[in-house]
């Protein structure tokens, strides 16, 4: 069906929107029959353990430790351990729903497919579109946070970076020796991780999870070390007051600076919803879905809210300020000063598989989008011998390392926040939907409390929104008004599942 039907009048037309196409569904029966199609499809690999791992892969990385420390000191204070709790309480209602969902379709492409399957190809798309700010920028904004403790690292061994290559031309870069680099020509380490990643996941899922399995032991067997060793030097006196009073301002301590950091380290959950993204790889997608994704999450709110309290526990919660390496600060006052690289180069490797998933999750949302015919062949089209969609790979090498060695590590972060939130407020709307309009399709996971969880997901959510600054807001409307663009001029014309009906 196409967007604009004409009827000519004496030689002229005058085009006019057809509006209800835009609403048009998939059917479930049709998302599991692409799924099927295993010859042309990907690989089925991934066991329930290596979702587990995937999904932790994804969230132990740049929030907690980068911002935790920032939440602490302009926030919440010792209380960050409850904006923790707050922002996982958010997410574990949307876990729910994803969970619900991607045991019900297992197909790549996570909330899109979701949204594609309860309102329609419109908002399909519209979540698609988002999902760039919560994958590729991510990916982008870790990245430039792995350059920082990079460079850490090659300073404690003597080697220095020419300036102009460690930091991008808009910002200013201040190393652990003084030295200040008011802007550079770009941020090349930065670049050079995005790229290796994303050539690797060309390579295969398989071999791709391999490295994040290794990674993620790694990283969590620090964080864990950090918990117990440090647990025996905390100070009760930097725990008073637990909720430092309110300074006057919003979000400066009290009950809305809690909420606040809780929206600062929101940022540390990003990526639970990753694995939703691997389900048509999943080996039993009805079992592994719901497991990767509510496992990954406990497992690491617990790991968060003992890591934050030890932190602050270790040092007085205002010495944070400014402090881009709070893990580092803490740990110094246990006097294991041996351990100090150690503990850099772990961080290292959380984000690495952070960028790892984030990378691999949008290339697969931008196949499905291609399968469907809202976005160029190009991005469809699986490697003959490695079964991934590598041109979408090459596609995000580049996009996300311009990203990463171009742009701000502060302008990215506050997007993706606001994008992943987004995401998450419709698939909890998805799930009412879906509970009214299909309520007899075959569910492995139901998500529990049906309408109190969705609705709650969506408050909380919200919430968490409206505690983000306005230029966020501002650059996520910018950001969806060229999808919406893109897709009346392209992804409505093309659109598969028009030309069929």
């Amino acid at each position: 069906m196409q967007l604009f039907s004409k009827k000519p009048i004496f030689g002229s037309t005058k085009p006019k929107l057809n509006f209800m196409s835009i609403w048009k569904r998939k059917s479930i029966t049709q998302l599991l029959t692409e799924a099927d199609e295993s010859e042309k499809g990907l690989k089925r690999t991934l066991s329930s353990k290596a979702l587990v791992a995937l999904g932790i892969g994804a969230i132990i990385g740049a929030g907690l430790f980068s911002l935790t420390g920032i939440a602490a000191a302009e926030n919440a204070g010792p209380a960050v351990t409850l904006s923790f709790v707050l922002a996982a309480v958010g997410c574990a209602f949307a876990g729910l729903c994803y969970a619900e969902f991607a045991s019900m379709i297992p197909v790549a492409g996570s909330a899109y497919t979701y949204s594609y399957a309860t309102m329609g190809e419109f908002m399909a798309w519209i979540i698609g579109w988002d999902l760039v700010l919560e994958y590729a920028l991510g990916a982008a904004t870790v990245g430039v946070s792995w350059s920082r403790y990079f460079l850490e690292l090659l300073n404690k061994f003597g080697i220095h970076l020419p300036p102009n290559l460690i930091c991008s031309p808009w910002e200013t870069l201040k190393l652990s020796d003084g030295t200040v680099i008011e802007g550079g020509m770009i941020n090349l380490p930065a670049v050079i991780i995005v790229s290796l990643l994303s050539l690797l996941l060309i390579r295969g899922t398989k071999e791709s999870a391999s490295l994040n399995n290794f990674l993620v032991i790694l990283k969590v067997s620090v964080v864990i070390l950090f918990i117990v060793l440090g647990w025996g030097f905390i100070n009760e006196a930097n725990y008073s007051p637990y909720i430092p009073e309110n300074t006057g301002v919003k979000g400066q301590f009290g009950w809305s600076g809690i909420a606040a950091g809780a929206a600062t380290v929101f940022f540390a959950f990003i990526g639970f919803d990753a694995v939703s993204t691997a389900a048509q790889e999943a080996k039993n997608p009805q079992k592994g879905m719901p497991i990767g994704i509510l496992g990954s999450l406990v497992v690491c709110t617990i790991l968060y809210v003992l890591f934050a309290h030890v932190m602050t526990g270790l040092v007085p919660y205002h010495q944070f300020a400014g402090d881009a390496k709070p893990a580092a600060t803490a740990f110094a006052v246990t006097g294991y000063d041996f351990l100090q690289n150690g503990l850099i180069i772990a961080i290292l490797a959380g984000y690495t598989s952070v960028m790892l998933v984030m990378l691999m999750g949008q290339s697969r949302v931008f196949y499905t989008m291609s399968r469907d015919g809202l976005l160029p062949p190009f991005f469809g089209e699986i490697h003959p011998k490695f079964r991934t969609p590598w041109k979408t790979n090459l596609f995000f090498l580049v996009f996300v390392s311009l990203f990463a060695g171009f742009v701000p590590v502060s302008d990215l972060g506050h997007m993706v926040s606001i994008g992943t939130l987004l995401a998450f407020v419709l698939v909890c709307i998805g799930i009412l939907v879906m509970r009214k309009k299909m309520p007899d399709v075959p569910r492995a996971f139901k998500t529990p409390l049906v309408p109190f969880v969705p609705i709650a997901g969506v408050v909380v959510c919200l919430y968490l929104m409206y505690s983000l600054p306005l230029e966020s807001w501002l650059r996520l409307v910018v950001w969806m008004a060229l999808g919406v663009v893109f897709y009346f001029i392209y992804g409505k014309k093309n659109s598969k599942i028009n030309k069929e009906q």
